[in-house]
């Protein structure tokens, strides 16, 4: 879908983010880029660096929504990652380049899957021929002699009749609950951690695969119904036609020439570190995280990657620092900077109604598995929304968090009494808002622990 164009990616976003153009704007030509540099000519291609993104807001505004929709609509290897969980190298935690090492191997199950759907087809009729030979195993033929290779003739034409009945049988479903045994491979060897110059990450590596053919494979047996050994085996098939070499160089180019990168709470590494106490590393891992996003070569398990055409996307609520706090070689590393907008109360009534995921078809649909029919009146719309307006200026602004908190609280007796209770039409009213929410706002004590 990286096809889209930047008008069609934002027409994309608006089906689950209210407002925010300028946010939209500026990922939509991030992505359309993305593309762009792949039809210049050779040369040029390498010298296009992408535009990194930083986008500034308060919390609840839609900065991480606009990420998880940007996931869906790109087609390329893309991951979320908190800046918080980082610390420089030499301190406990993830080091920075640990979400290169996420990207490739996220990158590489994604290529995986996609060969694997393409060998499905052929994957089924091996599996079928090998669920043949179970249900029907060859037999031994007896030593050549005239006599003997007539008989062996007749016994394969009569075993090759039953086989194709079998089969026949075997496409129609009719075997699906008879029991056979497999020999499935035995976990007998754990994961290993590798403590390298890298950080302590696990690699995933198997002493069965470092060791390869020298160690023998331990199987064991295990009785299914062909319903499920068709899956296992269809699966196992699959693996064989896959080329994992081809997996992971496809996997590799898509990191290195598409890979996207969001960059969460930013803002928790900006500003100075305390000398003592959890910030001491925070410069620190701006150090390190500049010459990932500057362009740099990333051990991975996969081999060496680049990540010059890497696109980072951060994100940032800044309310106690600010992003000239970010050390000035990091600030220049996201020339795009978007603020985005503190969201009004009419900006709540069409989150709660216009999104396709939005809060009251959500409860709508919960509702309706138990056979109530929840209906909100226009006017009880706007009052959910002016309330949560209300409670973000007088307390802390969450953003469209708060409609989740006012909503559960609003509706919390109907879903508790519901199963026991038969409703079967709620309609939810500006005064029955008000009774239930109004002396929880009046109080302030009461919004601020409830709210």
């Amino acid at each position: 879908m990286q096809e889209l164009t930047p008008r069609e990616i934002v027409k994309e976003l608006d089906k689950y983010i209210i407002g925010q153009q300028n946010a939209k704007k500026s990922v939509a030509i991030a992505l359309r880029n993305r593309w762009r540099r792949q039809q210049v000519s050779d040369e040029l291609r390498e010298e296009i660096m992408p535009n990194n993104i930083i986008l500034i807001g308060p919390t609840g505004v839609g900065k991480t929504e606009i990420a998880r929709r940007l996931a869906r609509l790109s087609n390329a290897p893309f991951i979320k990652v908190e800046a918080s969980k980082f610390t420089e190298v030499g301190y406990v935690g993830r080091d920075v380049e640990s979400m290169i090492r996420d990207l490739v191997d996220l990158a590489v199950s994604m290529v995986r899957n996609e060969r694997t759907l393409a060998v499905q087809p052929q994957a089924k009729l091996q599996a079928e021929e090998r669920l043949l030979d179970l249900l029907l195993p060859r037999i031994r033929m007896k030593k050549e002699s005239i006599e003997n290779l007539e008989m062996n003739a007749e016994a394969d034409k009569k075993r090759e009749r039953s086989r194709e009945k079998l089969r026949q049988k075997l496409v129609e479903g009719k075997l699906e609950n008879r029991a056979v045994e497999l020999d499935i491979p035995a976990d007998s060897f754990p994961l290993m951690q590798i403590i390298s110059p890298i950080g302590i990450e696990e690699m995933g590596l198997n002493i069965q695969e470092l060791f390869g053919p020298m160690l023998p494979k331990k199987t064991k047996k295990r009785k299914m119904t062909i319903a499920e050994a068709r899956k296992y085996l269809i699966q196992e098939e699959s693996q064989k036609l896959i080329d994992m070499e081809d997996v992971i160089s496809e996997a590799i180019k898509r990191v290195e020439n598409s890979g996207i990168v969001f960059l969460d709470e930013i803002d928790k590494i900006a500003g100075e570190s305390s000398k003592t106490g959890p910030d001491v590393s925070r410069e620190g891992v701006q150090r390190d995280l500049l010459p990932v996003v500057e362009g740099s070569n990333v051990v991975t398990k996969y081999g060496m990657i680049r990540t010059d055409h890497v696109l980072f996307i951060a994100s940032g609520a800044f309310h106690i620092s600010k992003p000239s706090d970010l050390i000035p070689e990091l600030q220049g590393r996201f020339p795009i900077r978007v603020e985005l907008d503190s969201l009004s109360t009419d900006d709540f009534v069409r989150i709660l109604t216009e999104p396709e995921n939005a809060l009251e078809k959500q409860y709508r649909a919960l509702l309706a598995t138990e056979g109530v029919n929840l209906t909100f009146t226009k006017e009880a719309i706007f009052e959910i929304a002016r309330i949560a307006n209300e409670v973000n200026n007088r307390s802390e602004n969450i953003g469209a968090r708060r409609l989740h908190t006012i909503m559960s609280t609003l509706l919390e007796e109907i879903l508790f009494d519901v199963p026991d209770i038969k409703y079967q039409d709620v309609t939810v009213t500006e005064k029955m808002v008000q009774e239930r929410l109004a002396n929880i706002v009046q109080d302030e004590d009461l919004s601020r622990y409830i709210l």
